[in-house]
């Protein structure tokens, strides 16, 4: 369990394929402190840690996560979001994230507002019940709220704190994003669907 709150940016280093699993090294400030087989959020995604060296750890990414996640198409050098595992001593900043992605989202726009930015992303059909005004959202590990919500569209305000430590400072219009949509609302939803 995870709260959207990144603690730090990790660089992927290699990319290993084995059969339909892909393995990762990313090298972050946080590597160091980790241990083999904990859970670590990747831009969202909770992985499971499978080796430790110095200020880098390995990451095994299986065919279906690939299929449900933008690293589907990882590259090397790329920045993904990291956040450790909560603890029942862990402030909750964000909203409770499980680390299970749903799909991924098209970023539509991106503008500066001269203090913040605004991130425009597309929202299919099949899950617009699961996304209410000033509702908590997370895109690519981070938790946001959402600014406006438009019929096939919502917007998101980046503070510059989250904006220069994470990856959104280098998202561009079409790249796509990792989301999870809210738990509560999930569990709710499935609920009132009986």
């Amino acid at each position: 369990m995870f709260s959207g709150i990144i603690q730090a940016t990790g660089r992927v280093n290699a990319i290993e394929i084995s059969g339909s699993t892909i393995r990762i090294q990313v090298t972050s400030p946080v590597s160091a402190g980790l241990h083999i087989d904990q859970s670590v959020s990747h831009d969202g995604i909770c992985l499971t840690v499978v080796k430790v060296e110095n200020d880098s750890h390995w990451v095994e990414i299986v065919k279906e996560t690939q299929s449900k996640t933008t690293f589907r198409g990882l590259k090397k050098d790329q920045l993904i979001n990291l956040e450790t595992s909560l603890t029942l001593n862990t402030l909750l900043d964000g909203h409770l994230v499980q680390g299970h992605v749903d799909t991924t989202l098209q970023c539509l726009e991106k503008k500066d507002e001269q203090g913040s930015w605004n991130m425009k992303f597309n929202l299919p059909d099949d899950f617009t019940k699961l996304v209410i005004p000033r509702g908590s959202i997370c895109l690519n590990g981070v938790s946001l709220t959402i600014a406006n919500l438009f019929d096939d569209s919502f917007e998101v305000a980046i503070i510059p704190y989250t904006y220069h430590h994470t990856n959104f400072q280098h998202l561009k219009t079409g790249d796509e994003v990792n989301v999870e949509f809210d738990l509560i609302g999930k569990y709710l939803l499935r609920q009132y669907a009986k």
